[in-house]
């Protein structure tokens, strides 16, 4: 199995440094927007639009993972989006389970046209931290469905990502549901990659408090050196956080409706879902399995599931309590430390500077209509 190697380490002083010089470079220039609220017509201020006329292209990164299995399922299921490639990375399970259970998953959707490309089995500079303690062993709620038969391709998570985005400059969106190493990954690798990409959406951070830490959600907090990249890319992003998906929950009429489905892709995730609601029940866990995956997916199908509001948006890696905090600022002026007396600074901002965005943030959710939107997909009763 070809995977991508992790690159040399920087060290904490080099990584900053590293970071605030693409900072100054312009990587943030024109495409951030001005603060301010967007309803559910976002489409003027780069949402990612489905088109009746020609799918929209995406690629999928993606750490598989239980709601990352009903992202994965719902996008395949979704004639709105071509799927040009799924990069697994290391996060919820590891590399060597979120391949193989991203493989099967195109098996399971009888779309094994689509390229499977193993990504990175670690974080730029952290040792990897897991999930299974949510996602089951297997990473699919530990539903026992049989090895794929199907084998990634000899490209790289990097190598697919740089080459099908170089192919098709400004129509490739990323859909990043994992800890976002590959993606920062293939950015570090090509200085021009960033100005290709319309869109980046994101299930990944919260402005409103973490679910691994106080500070932190857990994509972040897996690789916040990672996000930090992505997030200094000058990507427009759109940011799925905890703020919305903690609202969207997987409950037992759902599962019911989706073990009740004709199609395959409908029975497996009716067996994902039960599987990992009586898990929730055996270990205690509270509420409900949560569908933040899909629902940022679903954010390409229909724009109006939620409302976003713009944010200057930045990652802590610095704090010892707080690694992987998504910090955002809807006005000026962005503040960070005091400055040391060296005079050294994180990221080269200053409190004088012109305030830009750099981040469509969800703020609120139709739950309801996206889980009528989600359970009607994989079952094939929506269109």
């Amino acid at each position: 199995m070809k995977s991508d190697h992790k690159l040399p380490a920087p060290n904490r002083r080099e990584f900053l440094g590293d970071s605030a010089g693409l900072l100054l470079g312009g990587v943030l220039g024109s495409s951030l927007l001005s603060a301010g609220e967007s309803s559910a017509a976002f489409g003027a201020a780069n949402m990612p639009q489905a088109s009746s006329a020609s799918p929209r292209r995406i690629i999928i990164d993606t750490d598989p993972g239980v709601d990352d299995a009903f992202a994965i399922l719902l996008a395949l299921s979704s004639p709105e989006l071509k799927v040009e490639a799924i990069t697994p990375v290391s996060g919820n399970v590891p590399l060597e389970l979120t391949l193989p259970n991203a493989l099967r998953l195109v098996e399971i959707a009888g779309r094994t046209d689509i390229p499977v490309a193993a990504g990175a089995s670690v974080p730029l500079t952290r040792r990897l931290i897991t999930a299974s303690y949510v996602h089951g062993e297997d990473g699919l709620g530990g539903v026992n469905f049989p090895p794929p038969k199907t084998k990634p391709v000899s490209e790289t998570a990097t190598e697919i990502i740089r080459r099908i985005v170089r192919a098709h400059p400004g129509e490739v969106t990323i859909v990043a549901v994992g800890p976002l190493t590959n993606i920062a990954t293939a950015l570090r690798s090509d200085s021009e990659l960033a100005s290709m990409i319309p869109s980046l959406v994101l299930m990944g951070g919260s402005i409103s408090g973490g679910n691994i830490t106080p500070a932190a959600e857990f994509n972040f907090y897996v690789d916040p050196e990672a996000a930090y990249v992505v997030f200094h890319s000058g990507i427009p992003i759109v940011m799925v956080g905890l703020d919305v998906t903690r609202k969207v929950q997987l409950r037992d009429d759902d599962a019911a409706a989706l073990e009740a489905g004709g199609n395959p892709v409908s029975k497996a995730a009716g067996r994902i879902a039960r599987s990992t609601i009586a898990q929730y029940r055996r270990t205690g866990f509270p509420g409900f399995p949560m569908m933040h995956d899909p629902l940022a997916l679903a954010t390409l199908l229909d724009p109006t599931l939620v409302k976003l509001k713009d944010f200057y948006v930045n990652i802590e890696i610095e704090g010892e309590l707080t690694s992987g905090e998504s910090v955002a600022y809807d006005h000026a002026p962005v503040r960070h430390s005091a400055p040391l007396e060296s005079g050294a600074t994180i990221d080269g901002r200053n409190a004088d500077e012109p305030f830009r965005t750099n981040t469509k943030v969800a703020v609120d959710v139709d739950a309801a209509r996206f889980m009528r939107l989600l359970v009607g997909r994989l079952t094939g009763r929506a269109s």
